[in-house]
């Protein structure tokens, strides 16, 4: 015999790891990019979105996927940064930015990949493309299937460089999963994207990175740029243990590329906020268990609760606990038991799970009969 109905806690504001807010309010902030995207990577909060999801052609930025197949190779040994690759007439003949390698000589791997990052060398770039998989034409196929195994489902490549081809595709939003990767999967080679300056075959080259150069705490990552794509960026910045990753595309000049992402890494830092709310295995609050050894058991979330939020909108943030009660035994730890409800003015209300801390087992026959009988004289308690 199980009462039912729904109880209701309410917690004050103040209540903490990792959830993220799905739809906070994005209109408060323009761009003059014809695509963007601003995600907080502590939580993948979404504070910016511009035709994030819009395919488009990346121009250089697509090079950020070239480091990371040479970074993952780094990582687990297959390469070492003193490998050499050998310089074909391909790459050597290779218009657009370039690192100046020579035809015939090889060149160290730490070498190329700051050709790459540092001076966007697509002759650089074909060196590892074909020193990795024979051909720049098969690399790039790497590069398709590395994309949608990170979950990057908007994104093709026909070449390792981003040069123009109408088969060299991504999204702002790809662009941003693929550099939150690159940030957290290589900790140990991503210092190469806050360089500055690279120089070879006597020939000094500036990163051309321009937030590298703005007081934001900017730390990486590539610029592209083509007559079709426009002017691009792939930007990540750090204030205070927090990471922005900013992408914007089809702007009008390197003016407005710095303009824009200065500006807009400066909103996100300046007008948001992450809050915790429920560390990992606090428990949140005691949940009612019917036949039950134990009357209650601790309602936790397990990897706690972290939330982005407009720093203005912080105070009228509400937070409550709900059950279906009471929760009936056996009890194993880990079930849900109830839910966490935050809700944030101008934003979809966030619904937590929350789990049991501890099992708790049924009671034995006489222990049933004696709770049915204390709920027919007493009724629920």
């Amino acid at each position: 015999m199980q009462t039912s109905g729904m109880r209701i806690a309410i917690f004050a504001v103040l209540v903490v790891g990792v959830a993220s807010l799905a739809a906070l309010p994005t209109g408060a902030v323009e761009t003059t990019a014809r695509e963007a995207i601003l995600v907080d990577t502590a939580t993948d909060t979404v504070l910016l979105d511009k035709d994030a999801d819009v395919s488009m052609p990346p121009a250089s930025m697509s090079k950020i996927m070239t480091v990371y197949l040479v970074f993952e190779r780094l990582k687990d040994g297959r390469l070492s940064l003193d490998d050499e690759f050998l310089v074909s007439e391909k790459a050597w003949r290779k218009g657009g930015s370039k690192m100046f390698v020579k035809v015939g000589n090889r060149v160290r791997i730490e070498d190329l990949l700051r050709g790459v990052i540092v001076q966007s060398g697509n002759d650089a770039c074909i060196v590892l493309a074909e020193g990795i998989s024979g051909s720049e034409e098969a690399f790039a196929e790497e590069m398709t299937r590395k994309a949608a195994a990170l979950g990057m489902t908007g994104s093709r490549f026909a070449n390792a460089t981003g040069w123009p081809d109408p088969n060299q595709r991504m999204t702002a939003r790809d662009l941003a999963t693929l550099a939150k990767h690159i940030v957290q999967d290589f900790p140990d080679y991503y210092h190469y994207f806050s360089e500055t300056e690279f120089v070879w075959n006597d020939i000094k080259q500036p990163n051309r990175n321009p937030i590298l150069y703005a007081s934001v705490g900017a730390d990486g990552l590539k610029t592209g740029h083509t007559e079709e794509a426009g002017y691009g960026l792939t930007a990540s910045a750090v204030q205070d243990s927090r990471r922005l990753i900013l992408v914007l595309n089809g702007l009008e000049s390197e003016k407005a590329r710095a303009e824009e992402s200065e500006r807009l890494l400066g909103w996100g830092f300046r007008e948001f906020g992450n809050y915790a709310l429920v560390q990992p295995g606090e428990v949140v609050d005691e949940a009612p268990v019917w036949l039950g050894e134990t009357a209650t058991v601790a309602a936790m979330v397990p990897d706690g609760l972290t939330l982005t939020l407009p720093r203005k909108a912080r105070a009228e943030m509400k937070v409550k606990v709900v059950y279906e009660a009471p929760v009936t035994a056996p009890i194993v730890a880990g079930q849900e038991v109830g839910k966490m409800i935050v809700s944030v003015p101008g934003a979809e209300p966030i619904v937590v799970p929350l789990q049991a801390a501890d099992a708790v087992a049924r009671l034995g026959p006489i222990g049933r009969i004696t709770a049915g009988l204390r709920f027919l004289v007493f009724g629920a308690q």
